[in-house]
């Protein structure tokens, strides 16, 4: 009874903001146009990216300008949620804003590794982030180089472990991605245990360890798949943390021989038996539809929780890239139909 009248407010919210999310017929209908002017101007009828993409003209039609575009009606639901929430559950969405964090800084530095004419094209997060972040867009655009852009995070939880990276000598972009993600996954998982009590730390436990245990088992595919790598390199490089697969079996996952034999051994493992697996090859679109199902499952069983709160997030991060990939799609003409299961990321349901 408790859940429910701290979360009843909120939860009104949220099932008013799922009813103006994108459906999948409404996805089918925009895969299907033929350009992306048209796209564009058929989204422009659904009330969430009604205004703001009508700040767009044929000349801003880019995926850069689209993207930064898409972005906003995220943010705008992000900040609807934060008003409506009470302090705890304002806490558990600052938790949550570390995955927005960690991807700003991390653009940052494929800006400047990339030496990009114009590298900080920020304005577009700079009242989102000024208003929730521990980070300041300010400091982060008059950054020229590494260091400087490590200066710049200097007062925030990131500075300390990409100072330590940079002062040890590390140069490569790969070496600050790997560092950041590592950082932010161990630290959330470290930190929820002091906002999160009983059911809603079961919950957010589960959520978290499934995505670390997918995000593993993608990447060590990746690695086998496309970079050849050898085993002690890849375990290296994977997320210390085991939900559902023990470090023994992640251990032999890396060690296997080839895709053939590492899709064996994921088929039965915990993953492959809890959902079905046919491919592993395409174990991105698998990544999202076990995320995609879990969400699902956990809001119907306890709607009165965050996971009213994290199922909504994910939709809709999930609706932005899906409007991306098909506009991607229609930019580069490629056919409706193999375009539409790759959005949908669907592995044979």
């Amino acid at each position: 009874m408790g859940s429910m009248i701290k979360y009843s407010a909120l939860v009104t919210k949220i099932r008013a903001m799922s009813a103006k999310l994108l459906k999948e017929e409404d996805f089918k209908a925009l895969s299907e146009f033929q350009s992306v002017p048209e796209v564009v101007s058929h989204l422009k009828e659904f009330p969430a990216y009604r205004d703001i993409l009508s700040l767009l003209d044929d000349t801003d039609l880019h995926r850069g300008k689209i993207e930064k575009v898409l972005i906003q009606p995220l943010y705008e639901d992000y900040t609807k949620l934060y008003r409506f929430s009470g302090l705890e559950q304002r806490k558990f969405l600052k938790l949550y804003l570390k995955r927005y964090e960690v991807e700003l800084v991390n653009y940052c530095f494929r800006i400047i590794f990339n030496h990009y004419q114009k590298p900080f094209d920020l304005d577009y997060k700079k009242q989102f982030f000024n208003r929730y972040s521990q980070i300041s867009i300010d400091r982060l655009i008059e950054a020229k180089n590494i260091r400087e852009l490590t200066e710049g995070l200097r007062n925030t939880e990131y500075y300390l472990p990409l100072s330590k990276l940079l002062d040890a000598g590390a140069a490569d972009l790969f070496d600050f991605d790997l560092a950041l993600n590592l950082y932010y996954f161990s630290s959330v998982w470290k930190e929820k245990k002091k906002i999160l009590k009983k059911k809603e730390l079961e919950i957010f436990t589960k959520e978290a360890g499934t995505q670390i245990d997918l995000l593993n088992l993608q990447w060590i595919c990746r690695s086998k798949k496309y970079y050849d790598m050898q085993p002690a390199d890849i375990y290296a490089l994977l997320i210390p943390i085991h939900f559902h697969i023990p470090p023994e079996e992640l251990k032999n996952l890396t060690e296997v021989s080839g895709i053939k034999e590492f899709n064996a051994r994921v088929l039965g493992g915990y993953y492959g038996k809890r959902y079905r697996m046919e491919d592993v090859d395409s174990i991105e679109q698998m990544y999202r539809e076990c995320l995609r199902r879990l969400y699902l499952t956990e809001r119907r069983r306890d709607p009165y929780s965050i996971a009213s709160l994290t199922a909504y997030l994910f939709y809709k991060e999930e609706e932005i890239q899906r409007l991306i990939t098909i506009m991607e799609r229609v930019r580069y003409g490629l056919p409706p139909e193999p375009a539409a299961g790759y959005v949908k990321g669907v592995i044979g349901i």
